[in-house]
């Protein structure tokens, strides 16, 4: 167990963790943002995808990486404003929207990759951002500016959520739409304000991949993070700073089961305890099952807006 004691201390785990991390940070702060104005949007992983492929797209043809990020933010926006116009223009369904939103985003950034780029047997590279070394801050400093962004979007939303008119707003509209609207508030307004600034996020989330984690855009390669950010959101109790230690606490199982299968000292240690050397899907399976322990742990305390998934008629009552 020695060799795994190393690895957790060493500073390559957590920047490893802190990478890990970040899409599912700003996913999660994306959702977050939603469903605080009482929208599911189901459809973060199509969404990431699209975004992926966008900001990807836009660097490959001269935009630059941080214009690829705005690219990544305006695709997330469009797919934003389609699930606002069913959900909340049209009252249908927010799950079957938010499910179609995934499929549709998902196959147009396939097309798109098929069309542009008909004869390619690997995706092209690009330059991706480079990490912060002239940052004196460990940890932080060997991270990319997207990962310093996502930190930042945290204590900035919580001030925007909790210090700011607007923000009280987009959390009454998510609790009771109906008093919000007695107050003068545009309910329909408001919330798909939140939907379509919260689906650019997502889209940003998606971009990270292909603009800093990666350097090309490649099918799978969000694998099912949009998932776990909704269910991070069930976690954090829709608070962003708790957002953000699920995403930490995911990531540091995600990359602990990397450095498992690595680690020669945990296969002896798990022969010792169990009798045999578990397989590798086992530790591919570790931070999902510890996200389904702490959301059996949590969830049954979570304080969800009221009117989440409940579509609201102007002038209902």
């Amino acid at each position: 167990m020695g060799e795994v004691l190393d690895l957790l201390l060493a500073a390559p785990f957590w920047v490893s963790v802190l990478r890990t991390a970040t899409p599912l940070i700003l996913g999660t702060l994306g959702v977050l943002l939603c469903e605080r104005a009482g929208v599911l949007n189901l459809g973060i992983e199509g969404i990431m995808v699209a975004g992926a492929f966008a900001g990807w797209f836009a660097a490959y043809h001269g935009a630059g990486l941080w214009g690829g990020v705005l690219a990544a933010a305006a695709a997330g926006a469009a797919f934003g404003a389609l699930h606002a116009l069913l959900t909340v223009t049209l009252t249908l369904s927010q799950h079957v929207s938010g499910l179609g939103i995934t499929l549709l985003a998902t196959s147009l950034a396939s097309y798109a990759y098929r069309v542009s780029f008909p004869k390619v047997d690997s995706p092209p590279k690009i330059q991706p951002f480079a990490p912060m070394d002239w940052l004196p801050i460990p940890v932080i400093g060997a991270q990319t500016p997207m990962t310093l962004m996502a930190l930042l979007m945290v204590p900035a939303l919580a001030w925007g959520l909790y210090r700011t008119p607007l923000g009280l707003a987009l959390r009454m509209v998510g609790e009771n739409p109906a008093a919000a609207e007695g107050q003068g508030l545009n309910v329909l307004r408001l919330r798909a304000g939140a939907v379509i600034a919260g689906s650019a996020l997502m889209g940003v989330a998606g971009a990270f991949l292909t603009l800093s984690a990666f350097n090309a855009f490649f099918f799978n390669m969000v694998n099912g993070r949009g998932w776990v950010c909704v269910a991070l959101v069930v976690f954090a109790s829709w608070r962003p700073g708790k957002a953000l230690l699920g995403a930490l606490l995911f990531a540091f199982f995600d990359a602990l089961q990397l450095r498992l299968q690595q680690a020669s000292g945990a296969a002896e240690a798990a022969q010792a305890w169990l009798g045999f050397v578990p397989p590798y899907q086992l530790y591919l399976a570790l931070p999902y099952a510890m996200a389904i322990v702490a959301l059996v742990l949590v969830a049954r305390r979570a304080a969800y807006p009221q009117a989440l998934m409940k579509p609201y008629r102007q002038g209902e009552r």
